[in-house]
């Protein structure tokens, strides 16, 4: 199997519990003996939906038509994951306690909202890193002296941090299995006029005194942190793990109602949307334009062309990278929380050591 036709594989199968036509496709794949299996558990890791992959086969009763060794791994990550999630919402909710019970009100982002809201049908089928929330900004300080108070500190020890737009350092506390990121902006600077914290506040839920953004805004926000935080519209390409999550808010919203009133987040959510619908073969509602074709096209050229994916996929890193740097030099004229990082990032021996081992100039020794 070539990587466009194991990529839209894994995502039908993603869809089996509820597209019925995507069911009859995937059981006849399958018990034709047509699957390479390895390529799928490459593309599925890669994409973070492996314990998903493997919850959907099961409740469809297809497990028994893999091979046993294959059964029997997926079995023990999915295992493995699904006492982590278990511990992650424990976490969650002494977090949502403590702060709750000191005034302040969490609003609980992406994968540690849907845990939370019990979004999937096995809490083992979502692969997550840190728990996320945000804050007002009146609150935004007195959280992060609240949890240092109880023993939360810094995930990386040094005496200066990026000075990050959206989030506060991750925080790590002894006995607790994720970091913590206290979020006052969900998106890059560029377009935080059209998502922030008081577009989303009069549309969120709560649900057994823990807050969570509102369907709409969960949509947005997926797609977002995919599409615009990692550059996914610039790649051109998609997360199979932000899509799942996509299409199970579907069944909640319409997700073209969910982009409507923003602006210029509008094409890139609308292309992702446009990907989302194609690899699942499904309704999900995007609307069809000139840019959509296009996107399209060029999405479908990189899943095709394992060549051209890979110099595509460099070419666009390097000129993100480029674009990061200078912007931080241009911020650094005129601020002095960048000028005072910058300054300690350049003469930080232990980064300059790091590099060079990265560069190859130092061996690691």
């Amino acid at each position: 199997m070539k990587y466009k036709e194991t990529l839209f594989f894994v995502a039908k199968c993603l869809t089996i519990n509820h597209e019925e036509k995507n069911l009859q496709f995937i059981a006849k794949q399958i018990k034709a003996g047509n699957v390479d299996w390895d390529s799928v558990v490459k593309v599925s890791t890669a994409h973070y939906v492996f314990p998903a992959l493997y919850c959907n086969l099961k409740r469809t009763e297809l497990l028994s038509y893999l091979p046993e060794d294959l059964v029997s791994y997926m079995k023990h990550i999915t295992d493995l994951n699904r006492e982590r999630n278990l511990q992650i919402i424990e976490q969650a909710k002494e977090i949502n306690e403590i702060l709750t019970s000191n005034g302040i009100t969490p609003i609980f982002l992406k994968g540690t909202g849907f845990l939370l809201q019990s979004m999937y049908e096995d809490p083992a089928e979502r692969m997550l890193g840190d728990i996320d929330f945000i804050v007002s900004k009146d609150e935004y300080q007195k959280t992060i002296k609240v949890l240092r108070e109880i023993n939360y500190s810094d995930v990386i020890e040094m005496n200066y941090h990026f000075p990050s737009f959206k989030h506060y350092q991750r925080l790590q506390r002894d006995g607790k299995i994720a970091a913590v990121e206290i979020h006052k902006q969900m998106i890059i600077e560029e377009y935080a006029d059209e998502f922030n914290y008081e577009t989303i506040i009069k549309k969120s839920i709560s649900k057994n005194n823990i807050s969570f953004l509102g369907y709409e805004d969960q949509v947005a926000l997926t797609m977002i942190a995919y599409q615009i935080n990692d550059s996914g519209e610039f790649l051109n390409t998609i997360s199979l793990r932000n899509a799942y999550d996509v299409f199970l808010l579907s069944r909640e919203t319409n997700t073209l109602q969910s982009i409507k009133e923003f602006n210029k987040l509008f094409d890139p959510l609308n292309n992702f949307l446009a990907i989302c619908g194609e690899i699942f073969s499904s309704s999900i509602s995007f609307k069809k334009s000139g840019k959509t074709k296009k996107f399209l096209d060029v999405f479908d050229k990189i899943m095709s062309n394992d060549t051209f994916r890979k110099s595509h996929s460099k070419k666009i890193k390097r000129k993100l990278f480029t674009r990061q740097r200078l912007n931080i030099i241009s911020k650094a004229i005129y601020r002095n929380d960048y000028r005072i990082w910058l300054f300690k990032r350049l003469t930080d021996k232990t980064w300059y050591k790091e590099k060079m081992i990265q560069l190859g100039i130092k061996s690691d020794s």
